[in-house]
């Protein structure tokens, strides 16, 4: 089946092209939309990032099995999606963007602090359920905006920046989570209104109640004009679920490499990050120092997988239109070099460098993978399409990798002190798949952008 690219009579205009009547908002106004953006990312990010550090806790306060603990970290945040993501996304497409973001990371929060007061294994699962819902929104109406404040040429640069506040994110809580549980290690379990308080559930309470001042910015950002989008009234005319997944069906040599490659990636990529901590305690027997260097690595070198990224980029931007996939792909196949062999390190220290390779890499390519999609989507779906990206990417990384490494830890290896062989195996199979999938998607994308750029110099977009 031959591919076949957006066209005008398909979606009016692609997605980031402006029309004469729409002038790009002024740069200083992107740009502080970045930053608020980015700022709530890293506070969504608060969550999934401190949960590593206290599993070993949760584990002894419950007495609970790794494949337990996988359920907690990937499958129950991952479950919003399953039922409402979707459908929620749609208003991305169809209503003020920066109301919907803000009241997801409002339920974010409260979600995450209320897991403080959890006092059963089932209690805290259906809480981090609900802890999805700022996830659920906040990828498509972040990425949405953007590429309505930024043109396509742009776009990728105001990603890696924006890709700063996933780095605080996940490097900022297990730093402030150690901080916190040695703080409070001879503190006693507090009882409240008949309620026991262990430790580590003020650490939730912690990094929970802080995103409400992102939802707060959030309505201090413009809402964007749609660009390039069918309007009717002045109100954007959003694409049915349906219409949507047959368009991606329609244009699949185009998207399925995209959301496929992601899906393995993510995988390995989020089950390990969830186990990492867990993984330096009982393998070389670090206490609350993991979460310390564990934390100031994924700053250093997640920072420094953006600036060789974002070179890169520009560089290859230069000679390829596939820019953008090609950069991906070279990432993805750098990337099984460090994490399978990460685990496998006879010491700690060459465990995290290899930790932290991997961990540059996939920011270098994270950048350019998002701005792919959404420079080949058009406006009136990029929500819905930005949200079943990140469905692939929540529900199959996300949600499956913490319990598939849990899995193989209980079931296979049957002995959690030798979790470095599940990690290693998770990376042996996910990772070199992720890499040939992605690499089918450069030629593809390559012809959407070229065909893209043709009608944009004949005038016809």
């Amino acid at each position: 089946m031959s591919m076949e690219v957006p066209t005008v009579g398909d979606v009016e205009a692609s997605a980031g092209v402006a029309s004469s009547s729409q002038p790009w908002p002024k740069p200083g106004v992107a740009w502080y939309a970045v930053c608020v953006f980015a700022l709530v990312l890293m506070f969504g990010q608060l969550d999934q990032g401190v949960i590593s550090l206290l599993i070993q806790p949760i584990k002894a306060s419950w007495n609970l099995k790794d494949w337990q603990i996988g359920l907690l970290t990937g499958l129950a945040p991952s479950l919003f999606f399953v039922v409402i993501g979707i459908p929620l996304s749609r208003f991305v497409d169809t209503h003020t963007r920066k109301f919907v973001l803000a009241a997801g990371i409002g339920v974010c929060s409260i979600m995450t602090t209320l897991c403080g007061l959890a006092q059963s294994f089932w209690q805290l699962f259906i809480l981090r359920v609900f802890v999805g819902g700022g996830t659920a929104v906040n990828g498509p109406g972040s990425y949405s905006m953007l590429a309505d404040f930024f043109n396509r040429q742009r776009l990728p640069s105001a990603i890696y920046v924006l890709q700063i506040g996933f780095i605080v994110g996940t490097g900022a809580p297990l730093i402030l989570g150690a901080y916190v549980l040695g703080l409070l290690h001879s503190t006693p379990d507090q009882h409240w209104m008949g309620l026991t308080i262990h430790v580590w559930q003020m650490v939730f309470m912690a990094v929970g109640l802080p995103a409400l001042i992102g939802a707060l910015l959030l309505l201090t950002v413009p809402e964007p004009p749609r660009r390039g989008g069918a309007q009717h009234g002045g109100v954007q005319q959003a694409q049915s679920l349906w219409q949507i997944i047959g368009y991606l069906f329609r244009h699949w040599p185009l998207y399925a490499p995209m959301f496929f490659g992601l899906a393995f990636s993510a995988m390995e990529t989020y089950g390990t990050l969830q186990w990492r901590v867990p993984f330096l305690q009982r393998t070389y027997h670090w206490g609350n120092e993991a979460g310390y260097v564990l934390g100031v690595a994924n700053i250093l070198f997640q920072f420094l997988g953006l600036l060789v990224g974002s070179w890169f980029t520009g560089w290859m931007a230069k000679k390829y239109d596939d820019a953008n996939v090609r950069v991906v792909a070279i990432m993805y196949t750098l990337t099984p070099i460090f994490a399978i062999l990460g685990p496998l390190m006879p010491n700690a220290w060459a465990a995290v460098f290899c930790a932290g390779m991997t961990g540059l890499f996939g920011l270098a390519g994270a950048s350019p993978q998002n701005a792919a999609i959404q420079s080949v989507t058009p406006n009136q779906m990029r929500g819905q399409v930005t949200a079943l990206y990140l469905f692939i990417f929540t529900v199959i990384g996300q949600g499956l990798g913490p319990v598939f490494i849990g899995v193989v830890t209980d079931f296979v290896v049957k002995d959690e002190s030798m979790i470095k062989y599940g990690l290693a195996g998770t990376a042996a199979i996910m990772t070199p798949l992720a890499a040939l999938i992605i690499w089918l998607g450069v030629k593809p994308y390559g012809k959407a952008i070229a065909e893209i750029k043709a009608r944009e110099a004949a005038g016809q977009a």
